[in-house]
Order: structure tokens, then sequence, then C-alpha cells
């Protein structure tokens, strides 16, 4: 279904002072975030001592819980408002932060710090892509959609850099994360208080916070993920021998400014474009993107996120945009669905990615990793749509 968009003036014209000091509040969680979540991996080996199949459950385990909370966070956030569920997700981002300072030498507080930031995250992306998007119509919500992305991916892209500055000793990290989220919390707070009601949605309740799911985008966004999540989850441990740290930095900057620039530019097209389409384009530069990676040396890596950001702005947008589509949920409550298969996508990519990708560090070659993700790009998404369309059709 084709769909006319308005001129990207009139959209801008709707954002007010409020949604602006917003994108800036998303672009600056994203900072905090995204400074320690491509590190992860290695933090949590050294701090837990486990292999990486085991890092892979934990960090699997703990993004399932973020994400497969957001349904439910989604319904608090249609109840509670929105200005008060962002409030209260940057005060736990705060509390993660802080545990994360105190937890050097204790594994359970690492995994409680991880748990912390991950619920702050399930509370805070609803409501923050709600708050957004609450009044837009069919037509403005491409542009919208793509400006809320775009200013946290302008955060993902700028968080790594950061990260790559404390790769060596977190510590300093972790105090100035705790000091920018209580700034957010106090910045949070000066919001306009939004109207619930401003949707013209009934709530349902809590037990039905799945009725009117979007299903085809929603198994779509869980392949999705599940594939884009071992580039950013498994790159640095790949790379830790082969590049330098400020090297992969600006990669991961690359690509998240990529990310960021591509998909306000092309929202009018990706909102046009059939979904079937949109799916073919966006897989298919995932694909040339994880076979890059196989080469491991400077060129081929940043080429190979370049081809991700290219796959990934496609995907992302048109994914949220399809499924805004076919709910008949509010904006936030299908937020909150779509987060959650893209919680089911992580898990699937810490617990089998991190399984594959230690048997092939035992085998020796690594670069078959990437080759066999790159592969599943191909193969996995013409399956995804024909069990996803028969289980509609049931």
């Amino acid at each position: 279904m084709r769909t006319r968009v308005t001129p990207p003036a009139r959209v801008r014209a709707r954002l007010g002072p409020d949604q602006v000091a917003l994108l800036v509040g998303g672009f600056l969680v994203n900072i905090g975030t995204f400074a320690v979540y491509p590190y992860l991996a290695v933090l949590l080996r050294d701090r837990l001592g486990v292999g990486m199949a085991g890092v892979g459950v934990v960090l699997g385990v703990a993004t399932l819980a973020q994400f497969a909370s957001a349904p439910f966070t989604a319904a608090f956030a249609e109840r509670a408002g929105l200005r008060r569920t962002l409030v209260l997700a940057t005060c736990l981002y705060c509390l993660g932060a802080l545990t994360y300072l105190v937890a050097a030498g204790a594994p359970a507080l690492t995994v409680l710090a991880l748990l912390l930031s991950c619920g702050a995250g399930a509370l805070y992306s609803p409501a923050y892509r709600g708050y957004l998007v609450q009044s837009a119509t069919a037509a403005q919500r491409p542009r919208l959609v793509s400006a809320g992305s775009a200013a946290g991916n302008l955060g993902i892209a700028v968080g790594p850099v950061v990260g790559a500055l404390f790769r060596d000793d977190p510590g300093p990290l972790f105090a100035l994360n705790t000091g920018l989220y209580a700034v957010l919390t106090v910045g949070h707070r000066l919001l306009r208080r939004e109207r619930t009601a401003a949707e013209g949605t009934a709530v349902e309740p809590f037990r039905r916070v799945l009725r009117g799911l979007a299903r085809v985008p929603f198994a779509v966004t869980v392949l999705t993920h599940y594939l884009y999540m071992q580039f950013y989850q498994y790159l640095a441990l790949y790379t830790e021998d082969r590049l330098p740290a400020a090297v992969l930095g600006l990669v991961m900057t690359g690509y998240s400014l990529g990310l960021a620039l591509l998909q306000p530019l092309l929202a009018r097209r990706i909102g046009e474009v059939t979904y079937t389409a949109a799916i073919g384009v966006g897989f298919a530069c995932m694909a040339v993107g994880m076979t890059a990676f196989a080469a491991g040396r400077p060129v081929a890596v940043a080429a190979g996120a370049v081809a991700m950001s290219a796959g990934t702005a496609v995907l992302f947008l048109k994914n949220d945009l399809e499924a805004l589509a076919r709910s008949r949920r509010s904006v936030t409550v299908t937020f909150g669905q779509q987060r959650l298969a893209v919680g089911v996508g992580a898990l699937l990519s810490g617990v089998v990615g991190g399984a594959l990708y230690g048997a092939f560090e035992q085998a020796g070659w690594l670069p078959g990793f990437w080759l066999a993700v790159a592969a599943q790009c191909a193969v996995l998404p013409p399956l995804a749509l024909l069990v996803a369309r028969g289980a509609r059709r049931r």
C-alpha cells in the first residue's frame, strides 16, 4: 500500500518546544547507554569470569527482560502519563550507572546494574516514541518516527567513541553517566504533561497488552534484530585483536551517523514503498555487511558498517510504520509491542549467536561466523514472512 506523505516543512512545524527538548533528551540518553553497551561483552567476561556462551546468555536474558516487559511498561505509560514514565526511566538509568560504578569487584552487582539499565530502557523507549507521535496523522508518521530515531542514533554514534576513551578503566565513565542521568531526570520533569487520552483509543487491561498485535511486522522485527544484534554484540570481540579500539569506535560511530542521516532522508520513500520490497532491500544490505566483516580488515569492516546502515535504516523504520498501520492499539502500546519483538530477536542473538560465535572460535575460524550470519540474512526473511502470514490467516 502506497501512502502520501505531507511535505517536510509541515511535519517540522508540528515539533513544539517540548518535542524538541525530548529529542535532545533521547540523544543524551543514548550517549550514556551506548558508551557502555558495545563493550558490555568484554566487561561481563572480565567481571564475571565466564566464557562467551555464558556472556551471550546473560546479555540475551537481560535484553529480553528489557524488551519483553515493554508492552507492560507501554500500558503503564498509557495510564500513568508519558512524562511521568520518562522521569521514572531516567531515575532508573541514574541508579543503574551508580551501581555499575560501585560494582567493580562484585559480579552480582554488575548483573544488577545491567538489569536496572534494561528496566530503564523498557520504560523510556515506548514513552519517548509515544510522546513524539501521539497526535500525528498516518501521513506525518514517517518523518516524526525518523526524527525520533535520528536523535537516538546520533546518541548511539557518539556513545561508542566516549566509551572507547574509558575502555581500560570504565569507572570514570560510570561516574559521568550518573551525573548525566541525574540532570536528565530534572530535564524530563520540566516537559509539559500530555493528555493520556489524546490518542483516542480505549485503554485495555494489562492482561491484554498483546491484543491487536500486528503479526507480520512483529515477526520481521524479531528477525531483523536477531541478525542486527550479532553485529552489535560480537563485532567488538571479533575485532579486539584486529582493530585498535579507537578505530572500532569510529566505525560504530559511522554506522550510527549513517543510520541517523539516511532515515530522515529516505523517510518518505520508505513510507511509500511496499513492505515486501523494503524487506528485500534491507536484508540484502545486511547480508553484504556481514560478509564484509569476515575479512576483518579496517576497510572491509568500515564498508560492512556502511551496508548495515543502509539495511537497518530501511528495516527499522518500515517495521515500525507497518506495525502502526496494522495495529488496533494506541501508538504507545504499539511501540511497546514492537519493543517486545526487538527483545525476542536480541535473546535469539545472545543465545544462538553466542553459541555460534563460540563454536567458530573453538574451530579457529571466526570469519565463518559472519559468513553464517550473512547466509541467514538471505534465507530466513522469506521463511519469516511465510510463517507470519500463515499465522495471520489462521
